[in-house]
């Protein structure tokens, strides 16, 4: 029988009280960046340049979620990659892995975004569009899980196929890639995945490079 871990039920339950929590804190209002009240995604991730960045923010973005759809498939992705990865890792180095990939899928995404303001668009609406989602910890899930097990197979909804955990992670990493570098207005931070999945990758590298 599937056994859900301590440090993953935590996460999960303080993503869900996070996002109805501050469902009191009431949604975005205002139709110019001079009037906006953030409402709730004041906890939301704004670039370090925007008056509504707060420190807090690089911290509580983690926990915020856009609508349930959103939480839905991180925490269902959490349910399902987090558990093998706790018990291969134990609970603290699970911890410390998932907040690194985390805080790695924002450096990376923050990084991109002084590129684009730089050298492409310097306009408010780009510099006051916030970034929420655990998904960066999420694809960093997703990594360590196709390399330690890379040859379990993941039975896929849709399409309605089988592939081994290796193949599904590379795929879905060159897909975010290639939304990423093709700048689709899609409303998803494809290289805050990105930096999650490549910072796992990093960590668990050095980990095996010092028998860890």
């Amino acid at each position: 029988m599937y056994q859900i871990t301590d440090v993953v039920k935590h996460l999960l339950i303080l993503n869900v009280l996070m996002f109805f929590g501050t469902m009191l804190m009431g949604e975005p209002t205002g139709s110019t960046v001079a009037d906006v009240d953030w409402g709730r995604l004041q906890l939301a991730m704004f670039y370090p340049t925007s008056p509504f960045f707060q420190p807090y923010q690089i911290v509580t973005h983690m926990f915020m979620h856009g609508d349930l759809g959103h939480l839905f498939f991180n925490m269902f992705a959490l349910f399902m990659f987090g558990p093998p990865l706790e018990v291969s890792f134990g609970p603290r180095n699970f911890l410390f892995y998932y907040f690194f990939t985390g805080f790695g899928a924002l450096g990376l995404y923050l990084f991109v975004r002084f590129l684009e303001l730089k050298y492409f668009d310097g306009s408010p609406i780009l510099i006051n569009t916030p970034m929420l989602g655990a998904s960066g910890a999420i694809f960093g899930l997703l990594l360590g899980y196709g390399m330690l097990f890379p040859n379990n197979i993941l039975q896929l909804i849709f399409p309605p196929i089988a592939l081994k955990a290796k193949y599904f992670v590379a795929i879905y990493a060159g897909i975010e890639l290639f939304l990423g570098l093709g700048n689709f207005n899609t409303g998803v931070a494809h290289f805050a995945h990105l930096g999650g999945a490549l910072f796992g990758l990093l960590l668990i590298l050095y980990w095996r490079s010092t028998n860890r």
